[in-house]
Parts: structure tokens; sequence; C-alpha cells
């Protein structure tokens, strides 16, 4: 008989970065091996696609309301599970007290956290909810599950100060998709190239006045994917919404991937670095910020380049453009790391060892 397999997530499958390239990756390999899934997100489609933009507050109260009276409901059928996958959160405000009820319900239980929720939102778009938003639950889910998983250095550390069942799985790819297609030449305008959300947009603004600088005296065009509303006004740029379709061909036009992130937050050490991770796959040499899991998945100067200043990024960026056969041989080497240590061929049995052991075999 088939075990069944409830999955609580903030948003609808398919959508965020966190979750389709984390463990939703996994649903035809435990699917495979016997368990059924059930998807249970808290935000609706249509919540998602005002999420994180600024305005519509009364639809979001509209559509939290909804959710959280899904999630009332959810209580009562929980049990009938072998195992309950939580991300993040069951729901995202206030005290862990509709989590307490689910573990209550069926304390079989696996709790995936990949970012630093428990810290202040960096989001610009939902400011005005921050004060609100259920801080404590991490520590509780974390402290009340049968096993962690984590992404990053920083959370483990975190998770193992509550549990001693903790498993750091980043996040990860599907390197028969993301193919390099590259050809490394100069032959036209190179495109430095950047891929996000409307969520974190704001901290491709820190490179401002280094890619402004940079077009004084060098020929190339900023792609941007993921947040169509980004501008820089006097640069030569293009920004696009995201697509499944359109994800992988529109990473694979990158010559130089874009990663950066603020030196001056805790809140980064979260990152499990998935942007970067994206760009290696297809074979696209990275330029990120030094800091957090950067430091795991990179290997200065052999797999990408981390810095810190605008100096070393304008440093680095112009050393990329005059070099093809730099990008080359740092865009190869990426992608082996990528195949080797962060693929989803790589790291299924990690996930599906952990489902087994907590809902059981199945027959």
């Amino acid at each position: 008989m088939k075990k069944k397999i409830l999955v609580i997530c903030p948003y609808p499958q398919g959508q965020s970065p966190s979750q389709r390239l984390k463990y939703e990756q996994y649903f035809s390999d435990w699917e495979k091996n016997g368990f059924d899934i059930t998807v249970s997100p808290f935000f609706s489609d249509k919540m998602y696609s005002i999420l994180y933009k600024k305005g519509n507050s009364f639809k979001k109260i509209f559509w939290v309301l909804k959710a959280y009276g899904k999630r009332v409901a959810e209580i009562f059928r929980v049990k009938n599970y072998d195992l309950v996958y939580i991300h993040l959160w069951v729901t995202p405000f206030g005290l862990p007290l509709m989590e307490r009820l689910f573990l209550k319900s069926n304390p079989k239980v696996v709790y995936d956290i990949d970012d630093a929720i428990f810290m202040k939102s960096q989001s610009l778009a939902n400011r005005s909810a921050d004060f609100i938003r259920g801080r404590s639950k991490p520590f509780f889910l974390m402290k009340n599950a049968k096993h962690v998983i984590t992404c990053t250095p920083f959370l483990t550390e975190v998770a193992n100060s509550y549990n001693n069942q903790v498993t750091d799985i980043s996040s990860t790819i599907n390197t028969q998709t993301y193919q390099p297609v590259n050809a490394y030449t100069n032959d036209r305008k190179l495109i430095l190239g950047w891929s996000g959300s409307h969520s974190t947009s704001q901290f491709l603004y820190l490179l401002k006045d280094v890619l402004l600088e940079l077009q004084k005296k060098r020929s190339f065009k900023l792609l941007v994917m993921g947040d169509p509303s980004f501008k820089i006004d006097g640069l030569d740029m293009e920004a696009i919404p995201w697509t499944e379709e359109a994800e992988v061909p529109t990473l694979q036009q990158f010559d130089i991937g874009l990663y950066p992130l603020p030196l001056n937050s805790d809140w980064v050490l979260g990152k499990s670095g998935l942007k970067a991770l994206q760009y290696m796959a297809v074979g696209v040499p990275v330029i990120a910020t030094g800091i957090g899991a950067n430091y795991r998945i990179m290997e200065d100067g052999k797999t990408g380049f981390l810095v810190k200043t605008p100096e070393e990024w304008i440093e680095k960026i112009e050393l990329l453009m005059d070099n093809p056969d730099l990008r080359k041989s740092i865009g190869e080497k990426s992608r082996i790391n990528v195949v080797k240590n962060y693929s989803i061929d790589a790291t299924a049995p990690i996930y599906l060892n952990i489902i087994q052991s907590i809902a059981g075999g199945t027959e």
C-alpha cells in the first residue's frame, strides 16, 4: 500500500524557486518509490501573483483570511497522512499556534527551512506586515520535527541547537534540463545577466553605480529575468518576467552571471546560493558577493569570482569580458561542480532516505 505525504508550503507548486528548485524536484522520485503526494500551498495562484507587489492591501488580507480558514480545516485531516512535510511554516503570522495543532494531530513531520525567516524580512513590498510575521515558528518547528532539512551552514548551525536530526541539502539543479550552450565568444555585445524575483531585485540595485561606470568604457547589455519593472536609467538593459518555459533559454543567453548581496545583513547567511547554481549549471561564469553559502558552492578564481567592493566588481567583470577563454574555463568547471555536488541525481537518495525513515517503507 502506498504511503501518503502531505506537503504544507507557502507558495503554489512550480512557482517559487525556494520550492521548485528544492524539494519539488524530488516528487517524481518519491512517487516512483511508492508515495502519494498532496501539496497544500498557503497562497493561491491569485494571491501569489500580487504577493510581492506594493499595495493591494485589501486583496492580500482577503486571501490571507481565506487561507487561514483552509489551514483550520486541514487540522482535522492531517492525521490521515503518513508524513507531513512542512516548508517554512504552516501559517505566516503570529505565534506557532497552527504549527502546534498540526504537530499534535500528526507528529511525523519533516521541517524544511531554506531561508533565515526568523530574521527581519528584506522584502520592500510587505514591510507593513513584518511586525506580525511569525519569527518564532521556525524555532518551534526545528525543535519538534522528526527531521530538519536546511540548505546553508548558518541555518544548519541554528537547527542543530534545537534538533539532533538535521541534514544540510543545498538547493539543487536538474542538470538534464539546465544545459550549457554558450559559445564563449566576443563576436556580439556581451550580456550580463541576473535572475530572481520582485522581492530580491532590490539587491541588483547595489550594482547600479558599477554598471553605469562600466558602460562608460564597455559595450554590454544587462538582462534581468523575474522583475519586469526593474530599471536603471541610462543603462542598456532589458527586464522580462519569469516563466518556466523561458527560464533556461534566458539563462543560456548570459555571458556573465551576477549575484550581488548586501554585506551588512545576517539575513543573507540563510541564502543557499541558488542563483549562482543556476548560472553555473548552464556553464555561465559567476561573479557573486563573497558571503555565506557562496563560499561553499564556489571556489574563488576557479569556479567563479567572489567579490566585496565596487572596485572588485568592476575588475572581475572587465576581466571576464576581455577573456572569452577564461569565461569558458570557469563556466565548464562550474558546470562540473554542479553536476557532481548540486544536481538532483546527486541528492535524490538523501531526500528519499529521510522520507522513508519517518514515513516507513512502502509495500
